[in-house]
């Protein structure tokens, strides 16, 4: 048994980080200080930008007029499909209450949160799929108010689709703003006044670093960096899919991983052959991103066995992972660690990405380890409450009191003592080991 890399990066996902790191620390300590006018200072400087920030419903109105309706059509297939997927998701979830022992009653709620940050990237593309699923996602799941950011272009504001696709998935509030002043603006509640609870949506290694940052005064979706693609492939596999599919992650941009596990060396060696033909096709701002990120960030490793390739696939732990073999349930069964899943050369990482209906705000940089992607349940908090009888205390009170007392926390113990005296003046209770 062995595992071969016929392709090595040279790069990976900490590439470059402590720099980022620096620069997001500096900016979202400025923004603390200076406020709102720090932003449009940063949004002139980086963004050339000289708009409102808030975006007024007059905007979304003339926006609307720019979206053809073949446009339109495609965006409410996604957000349907979307949507749909939420609704089952939160479906799944359930609140109940139960009888612990006779008289100790414990429940659990589900409780939306008020206030959600959703960032929808629009620099180097259009992400109108981002909108959908994050603001979508958020609204099923109850969330009373959802802010909404997009870079602006200069001179024009945010992209006429993704404005529209905002208003349409049901944004509360949309800012013309990026990156880290994006970030930091719906965290402090800045032109809003709605401090976000959770922080949602793909991003530049800025923006995750930011996120990154601001966990614990916010919640987050996950920790993110720039999107994956990883393809199990055996003999069964036809190399051009294979070669199409990781060249349509790798456009992303420059730091994309494009991942190829594969059992067979002809699909490896074609593959490999493919890949700067199909690059080299592509228009010009794709072309440049995937050709930097498959040089420094593809691999392409050989395996002996399919025990093997799942193996470096958990270990990789892909954003997405596409499985184009034969016996996918066998697959299904075994893989345990990804952000989502794509089985069968039919289903490819862009119909999720766009329309098909599954989240596509996933995790990163090994994160599917132990988180999967964006849900409704991200945005509900599961919450516990209890009650009891006061015979129910006759036990539960005696047995907190003696393991307080063990531990040497006797003011714990004594909240127990003093409704034992209260509810049973004339019973003794064993309240020490």
């Amino acid at each position: 048994m062995t595992i071969q890399y016929l392709k090595k990066a040279s790069k990976t996902a900490a590439t470059g980080h402590d720099d980022v790191s620096k620069l997001v620390t500096d900016m979202l300590g400025a923004i603390d200080a200076g406020g709102e006018e720090k932003v449009r200072e940063y949004t002139q400087q980086l963004d050339k930008y000289e708009g409102d920030i808030l975006v007024s419903a007059e905007a979304i109105e003339e926006a609307t007029k720019l979206v053809t309706q073949e446009m339109k059509d495609d965006i409410q297939f996604a957000h349907d499909r979307v949507r749909k997927f939420a609704e089952k998701q939160l479906a799944s979830m359930s609140e109940f209450e139960t009888e612990l022992s006779p008289g100790l009653f414990a429940g659990q709620k589900l409780i939306p949160m008020n206030t959600a940050g959703c960032y929808v990237p629009g620099g180097r593309y259009s992400h109108v799929a981002s909108a959908i699923m994050s603001i979508t996602t958020a609204k099923v799941a109850g969330v009373k108010n959802v802010v909404a950011c997009s870079p602006a272009r200069p001179g024009i504001g945010i992209n006429p689709a993704i404005l529209y696709t905002m208003n349409l998935c049901g944004a509360d509030h949309i800012l013309a703003l990026g990156g880290v002043q994006a970030i930091a603006s719906m965290a402090n509640g800045l032109f809003t006044g709605n401090s976000a609870d959770i922080l949602v949506g793909p991003g530049n290694r800025f923006v995750a670093e930011s996120k990154r940052q601001l966990f614990g005064r916010v919640g987050i979706d996950m920790f993110a960096g720039p999107s994956e693609i990883a393809v199990i492939a055996d003999e069964t596999a036809d190399p051009a899919i294979v070669a199409s599919d990781l060249v349509g992650q790798a456009e992303h941009g420059p730091d994309t991983p494009a991942w190829l596990f594969t059992s067979s060396q002809e699909v490896a060696d074609k593959v490999i052959a493919l890949m700067p033909g199909l690059i080299a096709a592509l228009p010009d701002t794709a072309r440049e991103a995937a050709t930097v990120a498959w040089r420094d960030y593809g691999e392409v490793i050989l395996c002996d066995t399919r025990e093997e390739l799942v193996q470096v696939s958990d270990e990789y732990a892909s954003e997405h992972l596409e499985v184009q073999t034969k016996d996918l349930d066998w697959w299904l069964q075994n893989l345990t660690n990804y952000g989502s899943l794509f089985l069968g050369e039919e289903a490819t990482v862009a119909f999720g990405d766009k329309c098909s209906g599954p989240n596509h705000i996933l995790p990163t940089k090994g994160a599917g380890r132990y988180t999967g992607g964006l849900s409704a349940g991200k945005f509900i908090k599961v919450v516990s409450y209890q009650r009891l009888t006061r015979e129910a205390n006759r036990e539960v009170a005696a047995v907190t009191a003696r393991i307080s007392r063990l531990e040497g926390m006797e003011a714990h113990a004594r909240t127990g003592d003093d409704r034992l005296r209260k509810y049973f003046p004339n019973d003794d209770f064993l309240l020490e080991y």
